[in-house]
């Protein structure tokens, strides 16, 4: 497989690198100064979409059709106002109003059942789709209305959001959402309805009677074998969590290395046996484990994992990996990975050594290939 590039979102820009010479280095750079939340690559078309969070100019969303050099901004989803006779919805946690309006596109996806059509994951818990390559958006109300929503509630963020959106070209109907803190959803119908997957999975930081309801679970990222798409993982809030039956039964992974904590999860295109995660140490902490940065890899479905470090920081070092800053290419083998604190590393052994590409970025938020 040829090198793709690698787009790195961070707090402070867009960085496109690609492979010259052996060696990875900024080909392109685009909305420097201003937070870029996550990117998409679409490979139907090439085109690649940035979303951005600016404060008091809020969200927008931009596309490039020229892999990066130039960016147009396109439309940014927009929630309707809330009905006058529609109850306030309010946060389960912290009883204040989660109120219908943007404040962040969390993540973008691909819909191939349509040509230009795209997903949009956002906080506060709101799907919204486009057909026409961003220029407009609609909300998914059938995932929007369902009554489970009203349990959903911030875990690291006030407000919940959905982190992560699962499509594939083969079943384009198939659609599987993560939601922080709401659970797992997946539709067979293009969203045209909706099934809680959360069954299995385990949130200790709610009260014992509650801490089995699909509803509050945290995954703070679900990732699937590309080529057995009923194998998925997800690092949760509370642990790592498998399932092989499409989500409809999870069941939790206690042994993996340092500690089973963590934001980041990825899965092997066509060994749904392998997976691998940046473990830390959780809630206030949200340090590596021990103040040893490392990857832990998982080769027999869970059952023992390696913990890597060729490459990796040697002594004590409090990198974090956001859900969104771990990436496998396509072809298996290679590995990207960003760090709160502007690190940037590459693999091409399926992480058994690591490359240290920039100690210098901005804290990056998300790295995707493409």
């Amino acid at each position: 497989m040829a090198d793709s590039d690698l787009l790195v979102a961070t707090r402070k820009g867009l960085f496109i690198y690609g492979r010259t010479g052996g060696a990875w280095r900024v080909k392109h750079r685009a909305f420097i100064g201003d937070p870029v939340i996550n990117v998409l690559h679409d490979p139907r078309d090439g085109a690649r979409y940035a979303a951005l969070k600016h404060g008091h100019f809020g969200p927008k969303l931009h596309r490039s059709d020229d892999g990066g050099v130039t960016w147009d901004e396109i439309a940014t989803p927009a929630y309707p106002e809330r009905p006058a006779d529609r109850e306030p919805d309010l946060c389960p946690m912290r009883g204040t109003e989660i109120e219908w309006k943007l404040d962040m596109v969390w993540e973008l996806g691909i819909d191939y059942a349509h040509q230009g059509g795209l997903w949009a994951g956002t906080m506060p818990g709101g799907l919204f789709h486009s057909a026409n390559r961003g220029g407009s958006w609609e909300l998914n109300w059938p995932l929007w209305d369902r009554p489970g929503r009203k349990k959903w509630m911030g875990g690291g963020f006030d407000l919940p959001g959905i982190h992560s959106i699962l499509t594939r070209p083969d079943a384009p109907a198939h659609i599987t959402v993560g939601v922080s803190c709401g659970g797992a959803w997946s539709s067979d119908d293009g969203g045209a309805s909706w099934e809680i997957r959360a069954k299995g999975m385990l949130a200790t930081f709610m009260p014992p009677d509650q801490q089995d309801d699909p509803d509050a679970q945290d995954p703070h990222l679900i990732a699937w074998c590309a080529a057995q798409p009923d194998t998925l993982w997800t690092q949760h809030h509370c642990g790592i969590f498998k399932t092989t039956d499409g989500g409809k039964r999870w069941h939790e992974i206690k042994d993996a290395g340092p500690s089973t904590f963590g934001f980041a999860v990825a899965v092997h295109p066509a060994d749904p046996d392998t997976a691998w995660f940046v473990p830390a140490v959780k809630d206030e902490h949200r340090v590596p484990a021990d103040g040893r940065f490392v990857v832990t890899r998982t080769r027999d479905g869970g059952q023992s994992f390696d913990v890597l470090t060729s490459g990796l920081p040697r002594g004590e070092a409090y990198d974090i990996v956001y859900r969104h800053a771990l990436a496998l290419r396509g072809d298996g083998s290679t590995l990207a990975m960003g760090s709160t604190t502007g690190s940037l590393w590459v693999s091409s052994d399926q992480g058994d050594t690591w490359e240290h590409v920039s100690a210098h970025l901005p804290p990056v938020y998300a790295v995707k290939w493409g």
